[in-house]
């Protein structure tokens, strides 16, 4: 699951500019970004922050995502 909308929010800026501003590992960033991993509250909210978004997005983004790819209704 590739999080495209955080893509959208990182813009022209390089994975290591985001991660430099979120205090996290570059390798880290790319995960997230690319849906591998899935970020813990502090991580989401250092990350919304260094981007300017609610940290909320990545927990509302994979909800939907989950439940419509499992045939669910949201």
């Amino acid at each position: 699951m590739n999080r495209t909308w955080l893509t959208e929010y990182r813009g022209e800026r390089t994975h290591q500019q985001v991660a430099d501003l979120a205090n996290i590992d570059r390798s880290y960033y790319t995960q997230l970004e690319s849906g591998i991993r899935n970020p813990s509250v502090e991580t989401a909210k250092k990350v919304a922050s260094a981007l300017g978004f609610n940290w909320t997005l990545f927990f509302e983004s994979d909800c939907v995502e989950t439940n419509q790819t499992k045939g669910g209704i949201y």
